[in-house]
């Protein structure tokens, strides 16, 4: 794969990673644009090493405000990590269950099938599109006609751990879980409009919903590792070996380009929260769900 793939594909990840619109459907969009099959497994270590610039762009960017919150105290801590476990936990069994279901269902009689194989599919990525432009847009116009969380949930916030209860964090890790085998159903997008439509603010559902990342990405790249090394396996025994050192390089040079462009997308979707202006990230993606489709029609 040429360099200058590498970097497009780099900045694509990280200005839509961090930003609601789910990067995932933007980096396979770009893939088939440019005649890469996102479902290989060099494509998808890519796409997860790029997810690993941005969970360290996440982490740059929120590290004053976690030490602020999370880190205060040690009970303010304790009461974060149960959270967060709570969620991720939640996730895990909702994302795994999921995937079994659709690899019984739709890969039905068929051997060794995995979900990444749908990762290119680009009828399937349209709808997860709309439904997570769906859920932000009810979140972001609710936010614009009720204005502040009710004073019940304020108060509730205010006891929570960094603003966010343990049902609240139970309904966003709940949500990430739906988002982990669907590219186009934005994690973020959902769990942030998640967090505001069960009383979370949304500055305390955006930071929430980044801890959560910075948690999963890691069991992710080593999922994907993992799958990359079997392929490798399995092509040297067909006589068609995978370049496994150049794709790591070009994994680790795309990581570097991600983490620059999820700055300068994290500094814009905290401006985009801070004045009201979620909806709109709805509205794109309802959009991108059509011209996705589009591209679907056309033979993408």
């Amino acid at each position: 794969m040429p360099i200058y793939q590498v970097i497009v594909l780099a900045i694509v990840q990280g200005l839509a990673e961090l930003l609601p619109i789910s990067s995932s459907a933007h980096v396979v969009v770009a893939e088939k644009l440019m005649g890469l099959d996102p479902s290989a497994p060099q494509m998808t270590l890519l796409l997860v090493m790029l997810h690993t610039g941005t969970m360290f762009a996440v982490i740059a960017y929120f590290w004053k405000q976690w030490k602020q919150t999370y880190f205060a105290s040690t009970d303010a801590f304790k009461r974060f990590a149960i959270r967060l476990i709570y969620a991720t936990v939640l996730t895990g069994i909702v994302g795994e269950v999921l995937k079994k279901l659709i690899e019984k269902t739709m890969f039905a009689g068929t051997q060794k099938a995995e979900i990444e194989s749908l990762f290119g599919r680009l009828d399937l990525i349209a709808p997860a599109l709309a439904c997570a432009g769906i859920l932000i847009l009810i979140a972001g116009l609710r936010e614009k006609k009720l204005g502040s969380p009710l004073p019940e949930a304020q108060s509730l916030t205010r006891r929570a751990s960094g603003g966010v209860t343990m049902r609240q964090a139970g309904w966003m890790g709940f949500v990430q879980g739906l988002a982990l085998p669907f590219r186009g159903f934005s994690r973020s997008g959902t769990t942030i409009s998640t967090g505001m439509l069960t009383g979370a603010t949304k500055e305390r559902a955006e930071r929430f919903s980044f801890a959560l990342a910075v948690v999963l990405t890691p069991p992710v790249v080593a999922q994907e590792t993992m799958r990359l090394l079997k392929a490798t396996h399995a092509a040297a025994d067909t006589g068609a070996p995978i370049d496994l050192h150049g794709t790591v390089m070009f994994s680790l040079l795309g990581a570097v380009f991600a983490f620059f462009a999820g700055l300068v997308a994290l500094k814009w979707l905290s401006n985009w929260l801070e004045n009201g202006r979620w909806y709109l990230f709805g509205i794109y993606c309802l959009v991108a769900s059509c011209v996705v489709f589009w591209l679907h029609t056309r033979g993408y």
